[in-house]
């Protein structure tokens, strides 16, 4: 009979049970969750988590202050300027936020893609701000070309730095015969 089945475990050498993972695989992988970590009085996680927010709110704030510069330099009034600029910071504040909330969910190139398309779109607004008045193609051209760089730059970093990644290596690859059968073998 199967010991497993029974609820008998074997012993070791000091007498204590072995412990086992599922009770098939024989070892313990902390990164499945297998052993819980020791509690701390903050733990890692929240403290992670409040770090990863403190970039995209800066850059945020950066942002709403050169709007305001930007339109009042232009010669609108200092109200107006301010409500633009509270406006941008709310608004790129909070897609920064949610796209650093997510981005360990996505793939890198779709992650690129969102970091691209949100620098893109900001650049290119704030094109549309300059005092020459810009038409809305030249600030569409601008837009794309910031979006191109930005998108290039930031699949170069998450490619090159996939260890530091939230999700670590994205894709690992499969053998060769794996990829060609599936999981029922040859047909």
């Amino acid at each position: 009979m199967d010991q497993h089945a029974q609820g008998d475990r074997p012993v070791h050498e000091e007498g204590l049970p072995e412990v086992r993972a599922a009770r098939s695989h024989g070892v313990i992988e902390p990164e499945h969750g297998a052993t819980a970590p020791v509690p701390t009085e903050e733990s890692a996680p929240a403290t992670a988590r409040r770090s990863s927010l403190v970039l995209p709110i800066i850059a945020a704030v950066a942002f709403g202050c050169y709007t305001i510069w930007m339109n009042h330099h232009n010669g609108s009034s200092g109200g107006q300027s301010a409500l633009l600029g509270l406006i941008a910071a709310v608004v790129t504040g909070a897609l920064g936020v949610t796209l650093v909330h997510f981005q360990s969910t996505m793939l890198t190139e779709t992650r690129a893609l969102a970091y691209g398309a949100l620098f893109g779109a900001s650049m290119g607004w704030l094109y549309s701000l300059g005092g020459t008045t810009p038409s809305v193609l030249k600030s569409v051209i601008w837009g794309l070309v910031m979006f191109t760089v930005m998108f290039i730059v930031s699949l170069y970093v998450f490619r090159t730095h996939r260890v530091r990644e939230p999700h670590g290596l994205h894709r690992p690859r499969r053998p060769h015969a794996a990829r060609h059968h599936g999981p029922h073998g040859a047909h």
